[in-house]
């Protein structure tokens, strides 16, 4: 092997790191350094091993699976070869295919791919194009599972998400704020206003109740099952927490982390470094009772006054089964004025609560809906803006 074949190799692995994260796989340095180091022990001209190799290097999770071995099909091959593959995976090829549609990620993949190719050169002055979606491309945008779009289409999705709003429903609050046609009478105002006139009560002073959105606090699920889905909520977070006050922000995986303070910046990109600095367990897996019960003993009793909302991000997917859950649930419903739980997986038509945790956590809520679209985001913003249904609790 010659002098420069070790730094071509590990050029040609660091591009290959570099579509895989255009693709939206988690992969960073390390991934590539031991991607560089799997391939020093195995055999570089069969196929087989360098896949078997860069896999087992590289990724973390099964889902990422398919999109792993999408990308390693095009990049690893003859180049000219590899981007008639990229024109015809993005202008859709001719030939039967035993699916009705391309499985999730594939689109990600090719559009990766196509972008790391040269650009023709252009004009001295571009043409000026216009990148308002449609009616039609907005409704279609509006409907479409996060899971299933594309780069470009999540691009949109993350726009469409920072123009929502959130309008809490008013709550009173037994505080007291001067008004002139108020129903309560104040009196200690009233006596320091009657010392300017020598001690006549000249005016009774009146106040009413301070009416305010209540408190809301959001728990997201960042393990592996949900990293699709929580990437693009935690722009709904950042865009809900620079909008309102009284909001607290919570993701967990195998432990919790309170990334408030980190979604307060104005800028989405520096607000998620500074998450990514501080939470350790993106894309890993789930301790849904465990977190829960660190919440009601460390943060419940500072963030839940003063009748809180609380949304629960997650897909009921306990790695523990339902140690501890339903408990720490129940705990967690009686601290709050409503609770809803937001999972993705009510997308399905058919589903049913057959996990243990699951079950363990549905008794112990105010709502159950879903969260995999943008439609299902406004739905749930016109519900927040409404009085809850009534629940009985025992």
């Amino acid at each position: 092997m010659s002098a420069d074949k070790p730094s071509q190799l590990a050029a040609n692995v660091m591009h290959f790191a570099r579509l895989l994260r255009r693709a939206g796989l988690p992969v960073g340095a390390t991934e590539a350094i031991s991607a560089l180091q799997a391939l020093q022990v195995v055999e570089i001209g069969q196929k087989s091993q360098v896949l078997t190799a860069l896999r087992a290097a590289m990724i973390h999770r099964h889902e990422h699976q398919l999109v792993f071995d999408q990308a390693f099909r095009l990049f690893w091959r003859d180049p000219e070869a590899g981007q008639g593959d990229v024109a015809e995976a993005l202008l859709g090829s001719q030939k039967p295919r035993p699916e009705p549609h391309p499985a999730p990620g594939e689109r990600r993949v090719a559009e990766a791919a196509a972008s790391t190719r040269e650009r023709p050169a252009e004009a001295e002055e571009p043409p000026v194009q216009d990148a308002a979606l449609t009616v039609s491309e907005l409704e279609r945008l509006q409907a479409m599972d996060f899971e299933a779009m594309s780069a470009d289409e999540i691009n949109a999705a993350k726009a469409e998400i920072r123009r929502l709003t959130l309008p809490l429903r008013l709550q009173r609050t037994r505080r007291l704020r001067p008004d002139p046609l108020g129903p309560y009478t104040d009196l200690g105002r009233t006596i320091r206003l009657s010392l300017k006139h020598g001690g006549d009560i000249m005016v009774i002073a009146r106040s009413s109740r301070v009416s305010r959105p209540p408190p809301l606090v959001a728990i997201c699920d960042i393990s592996g099952s949900m990293t699709r889905y929580a990437q693009i909520l935690l722009h709904f977070l950042h865009a809900v927490t620079n909008d309102r006050d009284r909001v607290a922000v919570f993701l967990f995986g195998t432990r919790l982390s309170n990334v408030t303070r980190c979604l307060r910046h104005r800028d989405p990109e520096v607000s998620f470094q500074a998450v990514a600095q501080i939470v350790p367990d993106w894309s890993g897996g789930t301790r849904i009772g465990e977190a829960l019960r660190v919440f009601n003993q460390k943060w419940a009793r500072r963030v839940l006054a003063q009748g809180a909302v609380v949304l629960l991000i997650t897909d009921g997917l306990d790695r523990e089964g339902a140690l501890g859950l339903a408990e720490n649930m129940d705990r967690l419903h009686r601290s709050c004025r409503r609770l809803i739980w937001l999972n993705p997986l009510l997308r399905w038509a058919g589903f049913e609560p057959k996990s243990q945790g699951i079950r363990a956590m549905l008794p112990h809520v105010d709502e159950f809906r879903p969260v995999h679209n943008l439609n299902s985001l406004r739905e749930l913003i016109t519900a927040l803006s409404r009085p809850a249904p009534f629940q009985p609790r025992h």
